[in-house]
């Protein structure tokens, strides 16, 4: 079958090529069609924001598409930056950027209250229209200095439950298997594997 992958993040297509590396699906991104759509993310939550990039993706391509909405949920900034993640510190923000404002807001924030976890919602929209949903989390903190060059976005700063490195200090392989858009991505290839989405 196949997919096309409603980003334009070259990190999020390779994390989701490699996890469905050994399926019968051919991966399409906006770089095969012209004029691809942009669509404003301005939902009040992952999953609104991830059905309405993948929405107007099938719309556009006539294909099942995919797109994921994804961000950090820091639990002393109230959930903050939550759907905002991306551009935390304005529109068009670096990863580095981003780091940094959140660094500032944490600075005197204790350890023992830097807990917070990633969300990723999946949203799979199918040539006739219909949309599925799949969700994955992973728990940690984040700590006080970058620390690895691997990943993207926050994963520098965030160490996971139960682990010593960063995502960013770990291989694509580590990473995949505990992340959140690993957990969301492995439900998604159940759910391709039964063959319901053709």
């Amino acid at each position: 079958m196949e997919l096309v992958i409603a980003t334009k993040n070259k990190k999020k297509i390779e994390e989701i090529r490699r996890i469905t590396s050994d399926m019968n699906i051919k991966i399409l991104t906006p770089d095969d069609f012209p004029e691809f759509p942009d669509v404003i993310e301005d939902g009040l939550s992952f999953s609104e924001n991830a059905a309405k990039k993948s929405l107007a993706a099938a719309k556009y391509t006539g294909k099942a598409s995919l797109s994921d909405d994804s961000g950090l949920e820091v639990y002393a900034l109230g959930g903050k930056p939550g759907v905002f993640s991306a551009r935390f510190a304005g529109e068009g923000a670096t990863d580095s950027e981003n780091v940094k404002k959140l660094l500032d807001k944490m600075k005197d924030i204790d350890d023992k209250d830097r807990k917070a976890r990633f969300v990723c919602c999946i949203a799979l929209t199918t040539h006739d229209f219909k949309t599925y949903f799949f969700e994955g989390t992973v728990n940690g903190s984040i700590i006080r200095e970058p620390r690895g060059v691997n990943g993207f976005g926050y994963d520098p700063v965030f160490v996971p439950e139960g682990k010593l490195k960063t995502f960013a200090e770990m291989s694509d392989l580590e990473k995949d298997a505990i992340s959140h858009r690993g957990s969301a991505l492995f439900k998604l290839r159940e759910f391709l594997k039964a063959g319901i989405v053709k």
